[in-house]
Order: structure tokens, then sequence, then C-alpha cells
């Protein structure tokens, strides 16, 4: 069984961005990453349905340490999986890696301060379960089930003659070329589809039940480009870097405090792209708040430039059935289709979907407290990659990374084998992890950690509060239990010795 000081779950963003922070901070230490699927990439390797982009600038979601130099800002997904790829070639990440591990268990000993984690390998059609042990875990394998979207059972999807397909699995062979195409959703994917499509399908409609808050903003940055023709590189898309983050937050903030207002503005947005005419109102404005949900960001307008060329629409209503030819709704309209795409969001899946025990005590994830947004309550070295919801996923990921190599080194100093996180207050408020009313958040969330009232239990959403916490306040803070020294360890294990 093979021993590494750290174990890296999932070789997507958020863990060859761990990696890098691994070599460049704690380089002393051993690591490996076991990924489940045969390459590198996570999401950007998945998702491989038309348009697929990111829904945020590449300012933010590149990493710190490696700046983002093409001329989009808003990057395709062919593009981004590039760059993550680049950066495990840059500092020889892939020899750590191994491929088609799937990780399903870990169980921790406090008597030997390691985790033993089990994986299923799998080589063509054989599969064999594999261990390795660690001194810490670290679970960077995203928020969502690689298995497969969530898709409502509709009546009558088993009548429809045409395809049905969803965009977590887009087949290959899928030609829409002059067809009739319903794009069933109004999150980010359905907003990147429809205008992709639009380009050769007969006809796209978004159907949704609700509308969402779109806004669109210029697909290249024009300051970046520029300072970047000037400036060095690194420096450039810092400052870049860091005026998109003081942007969001503020407008985040704006948000909060004033609805109304930001709402207003958004749809003001959407009624100068479209015209007086068109219904902005029941197809493009919400009955929540800004941010009660992620807005959709598209890049150059092109979702309302394929609505004012016809060549896309939107319907907003509910769906009766699935017909033979399409869809019948409740309004009693019909929508003739040849392919449908359900754009209904993803599984989400808590800590990687890994069934972890402490001590022998199975650890139900639901009941316990988050400690910073990346540790949990009586879970001792582990510690999870997991992004902004108002924000790009790498600015918290860089932080979580930038900490776990803190707390290793700090034990490392102390010679401290064990850091847990313990809730002294029996009377901390327990609160969902994500406030968030967003269908695919809401159906998961009891499955979920809980967040407190108070710090360190407390979830920011906060770039500049959690960079506060995670790179700058001492590791030490009363809440964070240090314990199983080294020193004891060795001296209790000298008579077994000496025997």
């Amino acid at each position: 069984m093979e021993h590494f000081d750290v174990l890296i779950v999932g070789a997507g963003l958020s863990g060859i961005g761990a990696a890098h922070h691994l070599q460049r901070k704690a380089p002393d230490r051993s690591y490996v990453i076991l990924e489940g699927r045969e390459a590198i990439g996570g999401t950007w390797d998945l998702f491989r349905y038309p348009g697929i982009r990111s829904d945020s600038d590449m300012y933010t979601l590149g990493y710190v340490f490696k700046p983002w130099t093409e001329a989009k800002a808003i990057a395709d997904g062919p593009s981004i999986l590039n760059y993550v790829r680049e950066t495990a070639r840059e500092g020889d990440v892939e020899r750590h890696i191994r491929f088609r591990h799937k990780v399903v268990r870990a169980d921790w000993s406090s008597e030997a301060a390691a985790w033993t984690v089990e994986a299923v390998r799998t080589d063509g059609e054989r599969s064999e379960s594999v261990r390795f042990t660690c001194n810490f875990l670290f679970l960077c394998g995203g928020y969502y089930s690689y298995e497969g979207g969530y898709t409502p059972q509709w009546e009558g999807m088993d009548r429809f003659r045409g395809r049905i397909v969803h965009p977590q699995a887009w087949p290959e062979d899928l030609d829409y070329a002059g067809k009739r195409v319903v794009v069933i959703g109004s999150g980010a994917t359905a907003v990147t589809l429809v205008p992709e499509m639009a380009r050769t399908a007969g006809h796209v409609t978004m159907l949704q039940r609700s509308p969402t808050y779109v806004v669109s903003r210029p697909a290249e940055d024009a300051m970046a480009n520029k300072l970047r023709r000037r400036l060095p590189a690194k420096l450039a898309y810092d400052i870049v870097r860091w005026r998109n983050v003081l942007f969001g937050m503020w407008f985040f903030r704006m948000a909060r405090r004033k609805p109304q207002a930001v709402k207003r503005r958004i749809i003001d947005m959407v009624r100068a792209e479209l015209g007086p005419d068109y219904d902005v109102e029941t197809h493009f404005t919400p009955s929540y708040n800004p941010w009660d949900q992620r807005l959709c960001l598209v890049p150059d307008s092109d979702l309302f430039q394929a609505i004012k060329a016809g060549t896309a629409s939107v319907v907003t209503d509910h769906i009766e059935t699935f017909t033979e030819t399409g869809l019948k709704l409740k309004s009693g309209a019909e929508l003739e289709a040849d392919i449908i795409v359900t754009a209904t969001g993803l599984q989400l899946q808590v800590m990687n979907g890994i069934a972890l025990a402490v001590d022998g005590a199975a650890v139900d994830p639901a009941r316990l407290l988050s400690y910073k947004g990346m540790m949990y309550e009586g879970v001792p070295n582990l510690a999870s990659a997991f992004g902004y919801t108002n924000a790009s996923w790498t600015l918290k990921c860089d932080l979580t990374c930038d900490y776990v190599c803190r707390l290793l080194n700090h034990m490392r100093k102390t010679g401290a084998r064990q850091a847990t996180p313990r809730n002294a207050d029996p009377d901390m408020p327990r609160l969902p992890w994500l406030d968030f009313t967003s269908g695919y958040v809401q159906r998961a969330m009891d499955r979920f950690p809980k967040q407190g009232a108070r710090p360190p239990w407390k979830l920011h959403q906060n770039y500049a509060l959690d960079l506060l916490t995670l790179r700058y306040s001492p590791i030490e803070d009363g809440v964070l239990e240090f314990s199983n020294p080294a020193a004891k360890a060795s001296a209790e294990r000298e008579p077994a010795r000496a025997a």
C-alpha cells in the first residue's frame, strides 16, 4: 500500500491548482492525484456540448500564479482545457496523476494519524480495488456527479420520436443542422447552447419555466489586452484580476443592498438589446432578486443577437406532456421539435461522493459544520476545494490551497500530526451551506454540511474577507485543534521496537 503526505482527489481545475500550490509552498511533501477519468481537465474535458464556455472571466477563473494571456476574457471550453493541461505540463504535475482511479471511501485512523483511501481502478472492462494511505486528504473533485445530469421525468417522454439529449452527455453524432431544437432551461448552459446551435439549426427555442437574469459582456477585455502589450504578463494579469474582483464584490453588495435598483438596471439593459416591442417582462424579468441565483453571462450579446435575427426564440411556459412531435405546454401551445435538449441542471454531490469514516464511525456530512468553508467539524486532516457562487470558482480554491499549505507547514513545524476543527458552542445555529434558490442547489442542500452564524463557521462568499482569513490570519485560532504529536507517537513506538 503506497503512502503519500497528501492525496488529492481530482485532476481538474482545482486538483491541478492544488498540486502547483503544494510544489511551490510545501515542496517537501509527497503527493498523488487520483483521477477517476482518463484525462486531465474535469468539467472542461467532460462537457462537450456546442459553445461550451466559462460564465466567469478568465482573469478571475484563471490561477493566481499563471496569467491568462489569450485575447478572449470569456473563453471557450477547449481554450480553458488547454490552459489547465498546460499548467499541469509546466509544473510536471502529470507524473503524479493516477488515471482511472475513482475514490470511493476514506477512513481516518487517529492511531496512525493517516487516512486509508480506497479507489476503484479500471482498465478496460476490468476493475479492482486499490488502497493508499496519506496524512492529509484534499478533495478537489468538484461539486457535482460525473455520472449524469438532472433530468425531470415528464409525462410522455417515451412517446417523443426525436432525440432527447442532456448537455452533460452530449452525443458526438448529433446532427442538428436545419433541425427544430427545443432547449429546456434558462441557466448558464441553456443561454450558451441556444445562440451556438442557432448558427446552423433550423430554429432553436429556449423553453423556460421562469426567467433568469441575463447580462451581456464583451468577450474580449480591451483594458486587459492593452495592458498586456505594455506590461509584463503577470503584472497586467494581477491588475485586471483585482479590478474584476473588486467590481464583482461591489456589484454583489449593491444587489444585496439595493436589489430593486439593480434589477431595473439589468432589465433595462436587456430591453436596450431587444428593443421596446419585445416582451422583456415575460421572458427576461425574474421574480427573485439578483444574486439569489447566479446571473447568466452572454458574450458580445450573442443570445440577444440570435433572438433579433429570428434564429432563436424564448418561450416562458410549463410542460404538460411530451408528444410524438414535440411538447404540449400548459398554456395549450405546442412546440414542434426534432431534438429536445434538457439543460435542466446537475446532480450535486457531497464530499466528491466519497464515504468517510473517522476512527470507525461513519461521517454524515449533513450533520457537520463547515470550518472556513473548507474543513469540517470533527474531521481531521481533510479539506475540500469549493468555489464561490457569486464569483469565479478558482478565486476561493486558490485561497483554500494556500491555506492547506500553511496548515501543513505549521503542523510540520510544531510536530502535530492531526488538525481537527472543533465546535465548542452547542447553540451554534446550523444554516444551509448555500443561500441560493436555484433548483439544483435546493435539491441537494439537505445532504450538504452546514454553516454557522459566526466565523470561522460562517461562509463569507467574499474574496477580500477570505483573503484575510485564509492567507493572513493565525493558523492557531482556538477552534482548529492540534493533537497527536509526532514526538509522542515516536516515544510510544519505542518500547515495541525494543521488545
